[in-house]
């Protein structure tokens, strides 16, 4: 029974076709866990009080996020390795934040989706993660780390929404009310833009995620050229289903775009970008273009972000530039799996 993939009602369940027991034992061992990250939850009065039980619930739980093989700092940013059973790797991103830190999280080992400037992509795809593999890294930083997680970003290794069923149970179990209960706004999901995917996370009903979307290019040439994805979704259907994409009052799609010099960094680019956007409540994460091996790729030069940005901002374009974190320990966006 792999708890960190069960929502509380998923586990009463398995506590009434199991054993035979009702929500009260399921409360507490789930607390025990997901509250307070207790792997001797079995010592608990209530458990120690149905020592067969216990012992039953002993053999059956199965309480392990992975191992950590390898933490990595630059300033105060951590890059963390995680071993799982099968000696797979992924890694996660303890991001210290001015309020509350937030974890990158993966969603595959690998990622097929052949992004031109991804490192992550050059591996392919090995496997998809379980739903509790996922859960797992929470647990992990939050209960084995000792570093309380605020928010969570699906921007890791892997794309999210070719990994839909353990992603989106993962998002359950996350904002469990009974577990961690992140808020909806403390999640956020990004994608590559699998138009399908976005509809099927739309229709599948709360917690819907934020959304964010690696575009990366102002058409279809451009992207296209940078990211296979958009042969199969073209930029005109990606926005037909973020507009679709249910959103708070006051919330907006996040639009991440990697800025490559004299590919995507021009002023017709910036004017082009906030025509695309012109429909949508988007806000824009302008990102320099972050090393990878075997790539020519570069980011524009200081000044040149800070006119692309300007010239969106004249635009009335939400938009913030991402400071540069992580590149030594290949940590920063598109840089995850170089060394697994």
């Amino acid at each position: 029974m792999n708890i960190l993939g069960m929502t509380f009602d998923d586990l009463v369940g398995e506590m009434a076709s199991r054993y035979g027991k009702g929500r009260c034992h399921a409360a507490m061992l789930y607390r025990e866990i997901f509250r307070r990250g207790n792997p001797d939850w079995h010592r608990t009065d209530l458990f120690r009080a149905s020592p067969d039980l216990t012992r039953q619930l002993v053999q059956d739980v199965d309480l392990w996020p992975g191992r950590v093989q390898q933490q990595q700092t630059e300033g105060d940013l951590v890059k963390v390795a995680v071993v799982l059973r099968d000696g797979q790797v992924v890694e996660s991103v303890i991001i210290p934040m001015a309020e509350r830190t937030t974890l990158c999280i993966s969603s595959q080992v690998g990622c097929r989706m052949g992004c031109r400037f991804c490192e992550t992509g050059r591996m392919g795809l090995r496997r998809n993660l379980t739903a509790a593999e996922i859960v797992g890294q929470v647990y992990l930083v939050n209960f084995i780390l000792g570093c309380p997680v605020g928010n969570v970003v699906f921007m890791g290794m892997g794309e999210p929404l070719d990994n839909f069923g353990p992603v989106r149970h993962a998002i359950r179990v996350l904002t469990d009310d009974h577990g961690f209960n992140l808020a909806r706004r403390r999640i956020t999901l990004s994608t590559v833009g699998l138009v399908d995917g976005i509809h099927r996370l739309a229709q599948g009903g709360a917690p819907l995620p934020q959304l964010a979307v690696s575009l990366n290019a102002p058409d279809d040439r451009i992207r296209s050229r940078l990211m296979p994805v958009n042969q199969v979704y073209p930029m005109a259907d990606l926005r037909r289903a973020l507009l679709a994409y249910p959103q708070r009052p006051k919330g907006a799609v996040f639009i991440e775009y990697v800025l490559i010099e004299g590919i995507n960094d021009r002023p017709e680019h910036a004017d082009a970008l906030a025509d695309f956007l012109r429909p949508l409540r988007a806000k824009v994460n302008l990102i320099p273009c972050n090393p990878c091996s075997g790539r020519p790729f570069r980011s524009p030069a200081p000044e040149a972000m800070d006119r692309f940005r300007d010239r969106l901002l004249t635009r009335k374009i939400f938009v913030r530039k991402r400071a540069i974190k992580g590149q030594r320990v290949m940590a920063a966006c598109g840089q995850l799996g170089k060394n697994i």
